[in-house]
């Protein structure tokens, strides 16, 4: 039978979600716990990669396994079995052919930034204390929905098949006087792509690039063109969306 776990985590202490050698990373993290409480060797796929640093306020990945088991006994073993910083919610029973990763109809991100050095909400949120025009910044925001390539944003030398995203929602929120958010909806996302995104949005709130500047990095196709990467630790997945679920 397959299985979606769905879960969440604190990816400070981690290079990523996808496995690497000699780092580590979230997806070895939960692999050996749910192996060690299965009795047996369990291959998770992830509905996507966030890199080092990055967080996920909602994750799935699929599993396959054919014994019963109580979920919320599991539940309840995982979630002492790993580490603070990751969290299991649920266990959902799938179709065979069902798949965390290519079924995904629409993935959320937030970006998180506070505009007054604070102490308590630096770990997971960028300190910017320069001023910035939010309403240009929302403006240019709006710029995404006109175009579909987005190579500009995406790390350079990625094996993608295609830069073409769909972006439906991209929104800057100021929560209170020194929380300002990014949220970002799109049916996918490119390698890099929200944290060079805010990079080059907060060029244009800072006045350094124009709206007209902004549709000419994106059309230019030229990562060099666009802002920088913003740092991973204020990224959060936030949402995970699929048709059965």
């Amino acid at each position: 039978m397959r299985y979606f776990i769905e879960f969440a985590y604190n990816g400070t202490a981690y290079h990523g979600w996808q496995l690497q050698p000699n780092a580590p990373t979230v997806q070895q993290t939960l692999t050996e716990a749910i192996s060690t409480l299965l009795r047996q060797p369990i291959e998770l796929v992830g509905a996507g990669r966030t890199d080092a640093g990055v967080h996920a306020k909602q994750m799935f990945a699929h599993f396959d396994y054919d014994l019963p088991f109580d979920s919320a006994a599991l539940i309840q073993k995982m979630n002492s079995f790993l580490p603070p910083d990751i969290v299991v919610y649920q266990f959902h029973s799938v179709d065979a052919e069902a798949h965390a990763r290519f079924d995904a109809t629409y993935r959320t991100y937030e970006y998180h930034m506070h505009l007054f050095k604070d102490a308590f909400v630096h770990p997971l949120s960028y300190y910017h204390h320069r001023p910035l025009d939010i309403a240009l910044m929302n403006q240019a925001a709006q710029i995404l929905f006109e175009y579909e390539d987005f190579e500009c944003f995406s790390k350079t030398h990625t094996d993608v098949f295609t830069f073409n995203c769909t972006i439906y929602k991209a929104v800057w929120t100021q929560t209170n006087d020194n929380q300002l958010i990014f949220t970002v909806s799109a049916n996918r996302f490119l390698r890099n792509m929200v944290r060079a995104i805010v990079g080059t949005l907060i060029n244009v709130g800072l006045h350094k690039i124009t709206l007209d500047d902004f549709r000419a990095i994106i059309e230019s196709k030229d990562r060099g063109k666009a802002g920088f990467s913003v740092p991973g630790k204020g990224l959060f997945l936030t949402k995970v969306g699929y048709p059965y679920l």
